[in-house]
């Protein structure tokens, strides 16, 4: 019998070695991620492919799954360690080695596989590592999997069986040779392809080039120590990087690629970053001047612009906002046959075509470029001026303990929804809206708006601002949310502000 998992055990201690550990909050809502070391070890892990096999017999699914693992320098060890969970509740793996997040979701269509695990902690600094699964192609885990999973490994009630193992040399080239089988763009482009030295940076420059843009590469030696700055297109430090690169070398735009490659970042030809949100609503114009009347989904992090711009309005397309997560947008928008989902993050999901439902940084680069090359004579800066102005922070995570994250929430929801009730003014303006679906998105008079909500994969909340009129009013909304956070202690300092 394997024993139950300890949430705590000390390093270097025969316990240590001979006993899983696995601590509870790492299963999170439609992932897990925990840091290596400190609150899973191997055994844990091997406990977390054991229970991950017996939930995918429950979920009445082939007992077959697709793994791959990102460029940490502990991943590859953490992978082996899943496989032989999985393998022991009777899976049959097939591995492609190292990859982006998208290969392996790619693989499960084309190795007509249902499950996935995918090994990464994503854009989560070193030292963190997580599973991406899955076992209903193209959707990822919700909370009901992934409390069934936590609920399984915690207690042990593993089934038994024998597995199997494939290895699929060189997976990447299959990967590449659909991405890339389309025509190449008619428009030269000079892009910047950046990757933080993460996982990307194996494959991005090579199918850049392969759809005919002319690469200038940033940081896209693999290095795991992540030696510039962490390679998550949504932090400031990696958006200047690229910011210095796209003016240095007059590049059409520089693209930015996440430590897992399910992520991309646009900086345009004048250098200015243009949140992902505001990407999504020029991609948005695209498609819909092709595909009149197209039904969108956004997180409730994105701009109100999806709601609001003239030319989405003309063109007929619909938009419903939903809770940020990938897992919860890519179902979302599998339900609502939506064209695509959006999400702040840079989490795209593109329906048939261009994708499959999964979120793809490198669809979405693509996606990019072809929306230039419908638009001759025109650079990204003239897409995005073309928008209506809004003045919108980028993503703020202040430290909060995932055992009291949550509470911190409720109470901040609760806060609000007293306020409008009451008649009360936030930024010293009425109440128009609110939204509840995933933490409070509290809307003012003039549309300017605040979120605020529990960072799903990490210690944090998650604050976004916005302001459809003024620089000045983004900031009085970032007060009054600030404020109220402020209320409770075990809020702690941000990662980013304005």
């Amino acid at each position: 019998m394997f024993p139950p998992p300890k949430p705590l055990l000390l390093p270097n201690t025969y316990a240590y070695e001979s006993e899983p550990m696995v601590k509870p909050t790492g299963f999170r809502e439609y992932d897990a991620r925990w840091l290596f070391g400190k609150e899973i070890n191997l055994m844990g892990v091997q406990a977390l492919g054991m229970g991950l096999g017996t939930l995918i017999a429950e979920l009445g699914q082939p007992k077959e799954i697709v793994t791959g693992h990102d460029f940490r320098g502990y991943s590859a060890s953490i992978k082996y360690a899943l496989i032989a969970g999985l393998m022991s509740s009777g899976c049959k793996v097939h591995d492609i080695g190292l990859a982006v997040t998208p290969m392996a979701y790619f693989a499960q269509f084309d190795l007509d596989v249902p499950c996935v695990a995918m090994v990464t902690a994503s854009h989560n600094d070193n030292g963190w590592t997580g599973v991406k699964m899955g076992a209903n192609r193209p959707l990822t885990f919700g909370p009901d999997e992934m409390g069934r999973l936590k609920e399984i490994v915690l207690n042990a009630q593993f089934a038994s069986g024998a597995g199997s193992y494939v290895f699929h040399e060189n997976y990447p080239a299959r990967y590449i040779a659909d991405l890339t089988k389309h025509a190449k763009l008619a428009r030269k482009l000079k892009v910047v392809v950046a990757c933080g030295n993460g996982t990307a940076g194996a494959f991005a420059p090579q199918v850049m080039e392969a759809i005919g843009c002319e690469v200038i590469p940033l940081d896209t030696e693999l290095d795991h120590t992540f030696p510039k700055y962490n390679p998550n297109p949504e932090d400031m430090e990696m958006l200047h990087a690229i910011r210095d690169a796209v003016l240095q070398h007059k590049a059409d735009l520089g693209l930015g690629f996440d430590g897992d490659g399910d992520r991309c970042g646009v900086v345009d030809d004048t250098g200015e970053e243009i949140f992902a949100d505001k990407v999504g609503v020029m991609l948005a114009r695209d498609m819909s001047a092709i595909t009149p009347d197209a039904q969108f989904v956004v997180d409730v992090k994105s701009t109100g612009l999806f709601h609001t711009d003239p030319v989405l309005q003309a063109q007929g397309a619909r938009t419903e906002y939903w809770k940020t997560g990938h897992s919860y947008m890519k179902r979302r928008t599998n339900e609502l046959k939506a064209l695509a989902g959006f999400e702040k993050s840079g989490h795209f999901f593109f329906n048939v075509p261009p994708g499959r439902g999964y979120d793809d940084g490198l669809v979405s680069a693509i996606a990019i470029c072809e929306m230039l090359d419908r638009a001759p004579g025109k650079s990204m800066s003239d897409l995005k001026n073309a928008l209506p102005k809004t003045w919108s922070s980028p993503t703020m995570s202040p430290h909060c303990d995932d055992e009291t994250k949550y509470g911190v929430i409720d109470a901040v929801v609760k806060h609000f929804e007293a306020a409008q009730a009451n008649g009360d003014k936030v930024a010293a303006q009425p109440i128009r809206d609110l939204v509840t679906v995933n933490g409070v998105r509290v809307t003012c008079e003039d549309g300017s708006w605040g979120l605020v909500r529990a960072s799903s994969n990490k210690p944090e909340l998650v604050v976004v601002v916005e302001s459809p009129v003024s620089e000045a009013r983004m900031h009085e909304m970032f007060e009054a949310v600030n404020v109220v956070l402020r209320r409770h202690p075990e809020v702690g300092a941000y990662n980013q502000t304005i």
